[in-house]
C-alpha cells in the first residue's frame, strides 16, 4: 500500500518533501528519507502518510523498534488504518491477527482496480479460479453428484474473475466485496444477481440458515487471519450437502502466519482442525499455488468442504 493517497499535509512545502522522501525509498537511499521524514513529522506531527514512511524508511534501515514506533504513530492518527500500518508493525514483531483492517483492503484494491485483471494474470499468473473450479468439479465427482448449485455467494470476488467460471453452474450468483471499485467491475460482467459492499463474513452471517448451495473464497482468506468465524458462518449459511470452495497461501508451520506480502498463510493442518470444530466435511484438500512471485510459485492450498 502507498501512501500516496493520504500524502496531503495542505502545506506545500511538506507535501514536495514527501513526495523526495518516497523518491529516495524507491532508490534504496533510506538514510536519506529517515532524515527527510523525521523533519516533516517533527514540523508536522499530525501527518499520518509522513509517519508511515518514516516507519519505511526506518525498517529499510535495519531499525525495527524505530520502526514499529513510527508506524504506530501512523495508526494512531489513522484508527481506520487506511495505510495497513498494523500489518507492518505485526510483520515486525507482535501478534498479527487481526490487524488486517477492512479500510486497508478496501483503499488497496479501490486503487488496483483498473489494472487488477492484467497484473495478476500476466504478472502473477494467477489461476485460483481455474484451480477453485477443477476442486468442484472433483469433489462432486467423488460424491457423485452434478455439477450443479442453486444459489451461491461468491467472497471477496473482486472483479469477477471466479464469477465468470461458476456463473453458469448456479441458478443464482451473489458477490461481496469490500472494493466499491472491484464492484463496479463485477458488475459489469452482468453475471451476479446482486453486489454487496462488505465484509465476507458480515455477509455471510446475514445469510438465511441452510440458503446457499455453494460458498466461494478464490484468494480471499489470503486477507483475513482467524478463518473460524467464517467457517462456522459458511456452515451455518450452506444448505445440507452444499460446498464451501476455497484458495488459500499456505507454509510449512503451524497456525496462521502474516507473510512478507501482507497476506496470511494458513497452515494445513489449522485448516483441518478449523472445519472439523465448524463441522464442515473435508471433501478435498490439495496443495495447489494460485499464483508466483518473483518467479517462484506461492504455496498453497485448494479446498472443497461440505455441509453435513
Amino acid at each position: 500500500m502507498s501512501a500516496a493517497a493520504f500524502d496531503t499535509s495542505g502545506d506545500p512545502v511538506l507535501d514536495r518533501r514527501l513526495d523526495w522522501a518516497r523518491a529516495f525509498l524507491a532508490e534504496g537511499d533510506f538514510a536519506a528519507a529517515a532524515e527527510l521524514l523525521a523533519e516533516t513529522v517533527e514540523a508536522a506531527p499530525a501527518f499520518a502518510a509522513a509517519w508511515f514512511l518514516l516507519g519505511e524508511a526506518r525498517e529499510g534501515q535495519g531499525e525495527a523498534e524505530s520502526a514499529r514506533e513510527a508506524y504506530g504513530r501512523a495508526l494512531a492518527l489513522d484508527p481506520a488504518d487506511r495505510l495497513g500500518a498494523g500489518l507492518r508493525r505485526a510483520r515486525l514483531g507482535g501478534e498479527a491477527d487481526g490487524v488486517m483492517s477492512a479500510a486497508y483492503v478496501r483503499t488497496l484494491f479501490d486503487q488496483y482496480a483498473d489494472r487488477f485483471d492484467t497484473a495478476l494474470r500476466e504478472k502473477l499468473a494467477y489461476r485460483g479460479p481455474e484451480l477453485l473450479l477443477e476442486a468442484v468439479r472433483a469433489a462432486c465427482a467423488t460424491q457423485g453428484r452434478d455439477v450443479r448449485f442453486g444459489a451461491a455467494l461468491d467472497l471477496g470476488c473482486g472483479t469477477g474473475l471466479a464469477g465468470v467460471l461458476f456463473a453458469p453452474l448456479v441458478e443464482r450468483l451473489d458477490g461481496v466485496d469490500l472494493s466499491p471499485a472491484m464492484l463496479e467491475k463485477a458488475r459489469a460482467l452482468g453475471l451476479y444477481a446482486a453486489l454487496e459492499a462488505g465484509e465476507m463474513g458480515a455477509a455471510l452471517g446475514a445469510m438465511p440458515a441452510g440458503g446457499l448451495d455453494l460458498v466461494l473464497a478464490a484468494d480471499a482468506l489470503c486477507y483475513v487471519g482467524d478463518l473460524a468465524p467464517i467457517f462456522h458462518a459458511a456452515r451455518a449459511a450452506l444448505a445440507p450437502g452444499g460446498l464451501f470452495a476455497f484458495t488459500l497461501e499456505t507454509h510449512e508451520g503451524e497456525g496462521v502466519l502474516l507473510r512478507e506480502t501482507l497476506r496470511y498463510a494458513h497452515g494445513e493442518d489449522y485448516v483441518r482442525a478449523l472445519a472439523a470444530e465448524a463441522r464442515l466435511t473435508v471433501v478435498l484438500l490439495e496443495r495447489a499455488s494460485t499464483r508466483s512471485e518473483k518467479g517462484a510459485p506461492v504455496p498453497g492450498l485448494v479446498g472443497v468442504l461440505a455441509a453435513g
